[in-house]
Parts: C-alpha cells; sequence; structure tokens
C-alpha cells in the first residue's frame, strides 16, 4: 500500500514553491522521491527550496518567472523537462491575496486577483496537460479554497477567483480524465503563511473566524501536504474533478 503513495521516480513542478503552502508541498513531493520544480516570482526563496529538496537527495531546481505573463508557461515547463528528464505533477499554488471592502476594490486590485489567482493557473494547466495528453498520463492539482464554496467578506475578488478554480478544476477533469490527466483541487482554510500573516495576526480577524472552524485551530502549512501527496501519487488515479478540503471542519458546519 505504501508504494502507492510514494512518487519515486517522478517529476513534479510546484508554482509559488519558494513560500508558504508550496514550499511546504514541494518538500514534501522531495521527501517522497520525487525531484522538483519550484517556479516563482523571488529567486531567493526558489534557491533555499531547491537547496533543501537536495538536502534530501533530490534534484530540485529553482525558475524564477511572473506566471501572469502567461505566454512564458510553456517555455518553462520544457526546460523542466529537459533539466529534470519529464513532468509528472503539476501543483498551481502561486497567488496572491487581497483584501478589503468589496466597495473600494479597484480594477486594479481585480485584475491583478483573477490573473494571479485563475488566468496563470488555466495556462499552467493548458501547458502541462499538453505534455501529460501525450505521454497518456498525468496529475494536476490546483490550489483551491473553502472560499471556492462559501462566502465571506472582504474578499470579493480572491473568493471570485477560488469558486473559478474549482469550476476550472471540474471542467478539465471532465475533458482530460479519459486521455489519462487527472485534474483535482485541494481546498484549504486559512493556512498560516507569509501571504496571510497580517490577517492571522489580528485578534479581531481570528475572534470572528476561529468559532467558524470545528478544529479549533489555525492550520498549518504541514496540514496540506497530505492531500497534495495523496492527490500527486497513484493512490488517486480514479480521482477526478475532486475539491479535497483540509479546513478543520470550517465548511462541515
Amino acid at each position: 500500500m505504501a508504494e502507492e503513495f510514494s512518487l519515486e521516480g517522478r517529476v513534479a513542478v510546484v508554482t509559488g514553491g519558494g513560500r508558504g503552502i508550496g514550499h511546504a508541498i514541494a518538500l514534501g513531493f522531495a521527501e517522497a522521491g520525487a525531484v522538483v520544480a519550484v517556479i516563482g516570482r523571488s529567486l531567493d526563496a526558489l534557491e533555499s527550496a531547491a537547496a533543501e529538496i537536495a538536502g534530501q537527495g533530490r534534484k530540485g531546481l529553482a525558475l524564477e518567472a511572473d506566471l501572469r505573463d502567461v505566454g512564458h508557461i510553456p517555455g518553462l515547463l520544457d526546460r523542466v523537462r529537459a533539466e529534470l528528464g519529464g513532468l509528472d505533477v503539476i501543483v498551481n499554488s502561486a497567488g496572491v491575496q487581497i483584501t478589503g471592502p468589496s466597495l473600494d476594490v479597484t480594477e486594479e486590485v481585480w485584475d491583478t486577483t483573477l490573473d494571479s489567482n485563475l488566468k496563470q493557473v488555466f495556462f499552467c494547466c493548458q501547458a502541462a496537460a499538453r505534455h501529460f495528453v501525450e505521454q497518456g498520463r498525468g496529475k494536476i492539482i490546483n490550489l483551491g479554497s473553502t472560499f471556492s464554496l462559501v462566502g465571506f467578506p472582504q474578499f470579493a475578488a480572491y473568493n471570485a477567483a477560488k469558486g473559478g478554480i474549482l469550476q476550472l478544476t471540474r471542467t478539465l477533469a471532465s475533458e482530460w480524465a479519459g486521455l489519462g490527466v487527472n485534474v483535482n483541487a485541494i481546498g484549504p482554510t486559512a493556512i498560516r503563511t507569509e501571504l496571510n500573516a497580517y490577517l492571522l495576526d489580528d485578534e479581531s480577524f481570528l475572534e470572528f473566524f476561529l468559532p467558524k472552524v470545528p478544529a479549533g485551530r489555525v492550520g498549518q502549512t504541514d496540514d496540506v501536504v497530505g492531500a497534495a501527496l495523496f492527490l500527486a501519487s497513484s493512490a488517486s488515479d480514479f480521482v477526478h474533478g475532486h475539491l479535497l478540503l483540509v479546513d478543520g471542519g470550517y465548511t462541515a458546519v
């Protein structure tokens, strides 16, 4: 049974792999046997992650890129294939979180949020799937959210993007499952990262938010790794179009 969860011999890409959830997933994949490329905008963070991957005895590759410039995505994945010897898994974790009253959302905030959290995800999925269809197999894992399912005040653009991730995941799964490509998503609740520390360090926010989480705590990045390993491994070969919630019970009540 343990072999089903192994990523030995697999090549994985994790966007946003230099920090936060993406970083934890990249290290988890390396521990499970994968070689891992991390892609994002902060070269220092990416190189640090690649060094940690190498420290686990796996090859790591750091690629600096702004994925909102979607024209560069196919070339980045071609480089991964050339330097790491293939492509088996992509985790689309890169994104932004900009919050505030919906009456104050600007066009710039809306476009930045949707471009970073939805548009680039589609084009990463598309570029990866072209490789996966050719080889007859591949795993795509998109980072959704509990807010893919439920609303939350002052998160209008972010929640619109994460709702879009769920529908995108379902649509691509329905189109590509028969071609050997698994497309699924993970739906974390609030996970402590640099991205959202400004909220999770706000006592008034926690007083409002934590009572909604039956587990009674904020999530940590390591809480998401097991879900990613399952969806990347052969244990999930018959799982398509699913949003795997990692939310401490947030959406159960």
